[in-house]
């Protein structure tokens, strides 16, 4: 009997031995098995919860004209795919939207990857947009809601909106555009921030691609800042990012590398071969702890540290 209970055990502990064997061999497609069950039950969910509500109507190739009270044709709407529901705003996804003026010439073309229509007949766009101007200009940007206020002929949004230039990304906290305008309004507090480190914070910021140009103005209060320069300007800012010129107007004060306060007006940075050069051609005061220069000109690379301070130049040291 005790013979025949010590086989038991051996053979038990020999299938242990295989199983565990098994296990240890097949343990990453079981890993996979388990990671893709898990990604399965994360997708099911996600459709779920964007599927909550069993949708009325689904048109494949939606398409939608809408008219003003004189039968003048306002917007085209396309999309791949239209929802309808009972109680929440019809889904669109693969938008694309034409805006039309009074006489019938197209506007702005609006491209997303989603929109809502609410029941007053305004849409509303949210994620990544692109926005075409009648002269094929090219305006990407990324918000919560973007509204076509096709009365008006305007689009419009009061959430935070990043605009991303080639060069630039330009956070605002809303924006507005005709649609017949190659000019943009971000609006509220905005700030700049260049490939390059530098940074620009200003409000009411406009953006004008018009004939090719690449210019953002504001007459706000603005702060400019690099790597070793801040820049602070009393009337605003003008950049031309075509030829990497920004210009800072009126009362203008720079604190930087000489290790003083350099004050002029209307000073011109110019960026171009990376470079970070100011320049003026108005009355210059440079003050530090041992000397003040007064001088009808002034030119300081950022790079280099080297301030000159040219004609007229009247100097006092201590």
């Amino acid at each position: 009997m005790t013979l025949f209970q010590t086989k038991k055990i051996k053979l038990f502990s020999v299938f242990i031995i295989v199983l565990i064997a098994i296990l240890w061999v097949s343990k990453d497609d079981f890993v996979k098995f388990y990671v893709l069950q898990k990604i399965s039950e994360k997708s099911i969910s996600d459709i779920k919860d964007t599927k909550e509500v069993a949708y009325l109507e689904k048109i494949d190739n939606f398409l939608l004209k809408e008219y003003s009270k004189e039968h003048i044709l306002l917007h085209t709407l396309k999309a791949k795919t239209y929802y309808s529901f009972k109680n929440s705003p019809a889904q669109l996804f693969e938008v694309l939207v034409k805006t039309y003026d009074e006489v019938q010439k197209e506007g702005l073309v609006l491209v997303s990857s989603r929109a809502e229509i609410i029941n007053s007949g305004e849409i509303f766009f949210d994620g990544d947009v692109e926005i075409l101007s009648r002269q094929g200009v090219s305006h990407k940007l990324n918000t919560d809601s973007l509204t076509v206020l096709t009365d008006n002929g305007q689009i419009k949004s009061n959430e935070e909106v990043t605009y991303l230039g080639e060069k630039a990304r330009i956070i605002s906290e809303g924006m507005e555009m005709s649609i017949d305008s190659d000019t943009m309004f971000l609006s509220g507090n905005v700030k700049i921030f260049k490939d390059s480190g530098m940074t620009v914070d200003t409000k009411n910021l406009y953006i004008s691609h018009n004939a090719g140009e690449k210019i953002y103005k504001s007459k706000e209060k603005t702060v400019y800042r690099s790597k070793d320069t801040i820049v602070n300007s009393e009337n605003g800012i003008d950049m031309d990012m075509n030829i990497q010129l920004i210009n800072l107007l009126g009362k203008v004060e720079v604190l930087s590398g000489p290790g003083g306060i350099l004050k002029s007006t209307n000073v011109v940075i110019d960026q171009s071969n990376d470079g970070e050069v100011l320049k003026s051609n108005s009355l210059s005061h440079f003050k530090s702890k041992t000397v003040d220069i007064k001088a009808k000109k002034m030119h300081y690379d950022a790079v280099t540290k080297k301030l000159q301070l040219m004609s007229r130049v009247l100097a006092v040291y201590e």
